[in-house]
């Protein structure tokens, strides 16, 4: 993948254009990735399998529920909070 500053970006869009529909470009500011340029093609692809494990995720949160796997509001919150801010569970 290339990667190339903003200012270069600017100048050269069009190139960076044609870049991007073979791989995608990652374009710096002052040193930092700050974006990606890629293909339409990759970017749907991308929100496909997006959808996709969205989709697999809600069917499993929906089989749960049907088979009783659930727990009330506080206590997933709980076990949330524990989890991603305790370093626990």
């Amino acid at each position: 993948m290339e990667t190339i500053n903003a200012r270069e970006a600017k100048q050269g869009f069009g190139e960076v254009l044609m870049k991007a529909q073979k791989e995608p470009v990652c374009i710096n500011k002052n040193g930092k990735p700050t974006a990606y340029m890629i293909s339409v093609d990759e970017f749907e692809g991308f929100q496909a399998y997006r959808t996709e494990l969205l989709h697999k995720k809600l069917d499993e949160g929906l089989a749960d529920i049907k088979a009783g796997r659930v727990v009330d509001g506080p206590e997933f919150m709980e076990k949330m909070r524990k989890k991603y801010f305790d370093g626990n569970v």
